[in-house]
C-alpha cells in the first residue's frame, strides 16, 4: 500500500518541523531541517528502523532576491511535490478551535547505501476536506501569525501521531527534534488516559516518558516557541483539559520546550557545550548531549568522492575510516581540492561577475544571516584588513545566507555586506550569494580555502557548516563554540578564535585574534602548501571520522532509542 514498508513494528519515529533532503524539496530553511534530512539518511544507510514525520510547506520558506543595493527580497517557493513523493490515502482528523481539520500525508522514501528504505510523511492540510483556512495551515514553513504556528504545531505533533496510527505504524521511541512536535506527547497522554478509562495515574505518565526522546537546539531563550494560553484553550479548548497541559507545559505560558522535557525520558543538547548551556537554562532537568553529525555522501564535493573511493573504499558504510586519510597522497589531496575551488570559482565569476582567481585564498562565510552570527566581524577593522589582503597572494570572500523575513537587523547585515563589495573591490573580491540552499552549500564548503564562523559565545548550540567543510578537506576558523570546542586543535585541524573565555572583553579579543590567525594562515597558505595539506588531511582524519551523522544514530541508538 503506498509504497510504504511491509514491516511496521518497533519503528523510532523522528518528528521535525522541517526536514531537508534534497534542494529541489524546499521543506527546510536551515541546520534544523538539513540535520534532520542527514539524520534520517544516516538512519538508511544503517538500517535503523526509523520513520520521519514533518510538515509539507508546499509554498516553502522563500526564494531569496538580493537586489543591487543588498535588499533581500522574499519571494514564493514554486514547486510541485507530485514529482517527488506520493500522496497517501490515509487522512485524520486534528481537533482545532473546536472544529475537525482533516490531515493528508504525502511519502518520500530515503534509499540507504544497501537498499533499505526509510519512510518520511510529509503532513499536509490542503485538502478538499478542509476550507481555506484550514487548507492554509501547512503552506509555509513557519508561516503566519502565532496563532497559525500553533496550528502547524497542532498538525505535526498531534496529526503525525494519528497518522502513525492511522497507517499502523507502531513505535518504540518518538524523537522530538526540537519542541515544534512537543504535542506529540501530549497525545500520547491523552490515548493513554482514554484507554484507562479517564484516569490518569502516575504509570502513564512513566509510560509516555519512556517512549520520548527530545533534542534541544537552541541555546537563545526567544528560540523555545512559547503560546499564550488563552490562545491554546481557543485552539486546544476541547481537545484537553488546559489545567493538565499546564502541568506540563510551564503555569504562565505553554512552552513547547518544557513540555518536551517533562513528557521525556531522554533529554539531549548537541553538542558538549550546548548541554552544559542548556542544563544552566533549565536547572533540575537531566539533560545529555549528543553532539551533531552531517551525512557524508551528500556534503563530499565529487572530486573527494573519487579521492575516497580510490583510497577509503568503504567510507560510506563507515565514516570513522576517514581516520585513514592521512595516508592519502598529498597531490591528490591537493588536485581534489583544486577541482573544487575551479568549480566554485567559474560558477561565481559566471553569476557574479566577481574576476576572482583560483589561486587566492578563499574565505567562505555562509549560515542564517543573524545579528549574534556576527557576519561582519571580519570587517571591524577595515584599514587592518586591507593592509593584511595587501600582502603577497591577496584574499577574496564568498558570503551566502537568508535573514528571516522578520529579522531586519539580519537584513541590515546583508546590505552592509554588499557594501563592502563596492567599498574594497580594489583591496579584496567580494561577492554575497542569493538564495543559500542544499545545492549551493555543497559547492560553498567543498570550494572555498578557508570556512569561517563567528558567532557570539555561547549562543552556537552546534554548528554543522565547519563539519561539511572538513570532509572536503577546508579548513576552520572558528570561534570556539558548538562543535568546533570539540574538533579544534590548534594548527592541527584548523584554527580558532578569541579562546574560551566569555566577558566584557570577548569581542574586542575575538577581533584581535581573526586578524593575528587570518595574517598566520595567509603566510602557511602561500608559503607552506605542504604543511597547509597536512592540516587538511589532520581534519579530514581526525574530525571527518568522527562529526558525522553516523556516529550520531548510533550515540541515539545506543544512549536513547534502546533500553
Amino acid at each position: 500500500m503506498d509504497n510504504l514498508p511491509d514491516d511496521r513494528r518497533d519503528r523510532i519515529a523522528y518528528f521535525s518541523m522541517e526536514i531537508g533532503l534534497d534542494e529541489r524539496i524546499p521543506t527546510y530553511c536551515g541546520g534544523l531541517g538539513v540535520l534532520a534530512g542527514d539524520t534520517l539518511k544516516s538512519c538508511a544507510d544503517l538500517e535503523v528502523p526509523a520513520i520521519g514525520v514533518t510538515l509539507l510547506s508546499e509554498k516553502g520558506f522563500f526564494n531569496q532576491k538580493i537586489d543591487e543595493n543588498g535588499n533581500q527580497k522574499e519571494e514564493d517557493v514554486d514547486w510541485n511535490p507530485k514529482e517527488y513523493m506520493t500522496p497517501i490515502k490515509n487522512k485524520v482528523i486534528v481537533p482545532i478551535k473546536g472544529e475537525k481539520v482533516s490531515v493528508g500525508a504525502w511519502l518520500y522514501n530515503i534509499v540507504g547505501v544497501t537498499g533499505h528504505k526509510v519512510p518520511v510523511l510529509f503532513l499536509d492540510t490542503n485538502i478538499p476536506e478542509n476550507d481555506e483556512k484550514g487548507r492554509q495551515i501547512t503552506w509555509y514553513l513557519y508561516g503566519g501569525d502565532e496563532e497559525n504556528r500553533l496550528k502547524q504545531e497542532i498538525a505535526l505533533g498531534i496529526g503525525g501521531v494519528r497518522m502513525l496510527k492511522d497507517l499502523d505504524f507502531r513505535m518504540r521511541k518518538y524523537h522530538m527534534n526540537e519542541g515544534h512536535s512537543s504535542l506529540l506527547a501530549l497525545e500520547l497522554l491523552k490515548r493513554g488516559i482514554e484507554r484507562n478509562q479517564g484516569i490518569l495515574d502516575p504509570s502513564l505518565i512513566d509510560s509516555v516518558r519512556d517512549k520520548c526522546v527530545f533534542t534541544t537546539h537552541t541555546p537563545i531563550p526567544a528560540g523555545h516557541d512559547k503560546f499564550s494560553y488563552s490562545l491554546v484553550e481557543r485552539l486546544l479548548g476541547d481537545y484537553m483539559d488546559i489545567e493538565l497541559i499546564k502541568k506540563y507545559g510551564g503555569g504562565e505560558h505553554l512552552n513547547m520546550t518544557l513540555l518536551g522535557f517533562n513528557l521525556s525520558e531522554y533529554i539531549n543538547g548537541v553538542a558538549k557545550k550546548h548541554g552544559e548551556v542548556s542544563r544552566s537554562m533549565f536547572p533540575g532537568y537531566s539533560i545529555n548531549a549528543i553532539t551533531n553529525g552531517i551525512h557524508p555522501p551528500t556534503w563530499i564535493s565529487e572530486s573527494f568522492r573519487e579521492l575516497y573511493d580510490k583510497h577509503i573504499t568503504d567510507w560510506r558504510k563507515d565514516p570513522f575510516l576517514f581516520r585513514y586519510a592521512v595516508g592519502i597522497p598529498d597531490e591528490e589531496i591537493w588536485a581534489a581540492h583544486m577541482e573544487s575551488k575551479k568549480e566554485l570559482i567559474d560558477y561565481v565569476n559566471r553569476e557574479y561577475n566577481s574576476g576572482m582567481i583560483y589561486e587566492t585564498l578563499t574565505i567562505g562565510f555562509a549560515r542564517r544571516m543573524t545579528e549574534y552570527k556576527r557576519p561582519t566581524l571580519i570587517f571591524s577593522d577595515v584599514d587592518r584588513l586591507k593592509k593584511i589582503a595587501g600582502k603577497a597572494g591577496g584574499i577574496q570572500m564568498i558570503f551566502s545566507g537568508k535573514a528571516h523575513p522578520r529579522d531586519y537587523r539580519g537584513k541590515e547585515l546583508i546590505k552592509e555586506i554588499y557594501s563592502y563589495t563596492e567599498k574594497l573591490e580594489s583591496e579584496i573580491k567580494i561577492v554575497y550569494i542569493e538564495n543559500y540552499d542544499i545545492e549551493m552549500a555543497k559547492k560553498l564548503v567543498a570550494g572555498v580555502d578557508l570556512w569561517l564562523n563567528t558567532p557570539q559565545k555561547p549562543k552556537e548550540a552546534s554548528g554543522t557548516s565547519g563539519m561539511k567543510a572538513t570532509l572536503n578537506g577546508v579548513l576552520n576558523l572558528s570561534v570556539l563554540d558548538g562543535w568546533w570546542i570539540e574538533g579544534h586543535i590548534e594548527g592541527i585541524t584548523g584554527w580558532s578564535i578569541g579562546g574560551l573565555e566569555v566577558d566584557k572583553e570577548s569581542h574586542r579579543r575575538c577581533v584581535e585574534d581573526l586578524y593575528n590567525k587570518l595574517e598566520q594562515i595567509m603566510n602557511l597558505f602561500y608559503e607552506d602548501r605542504k604543511s597547509w595539506i597536512e592540516t587538511m588531511k589532520n581534519s579530514i582524519s581526525l574530525n571527518a571520522s568522527f562529526f558525522n551523522s553516523h556516529r550520531m544514530v548510533q550515540q541515539y541508538i545506543v544512549n536513547a532509542y534502546w533500553d
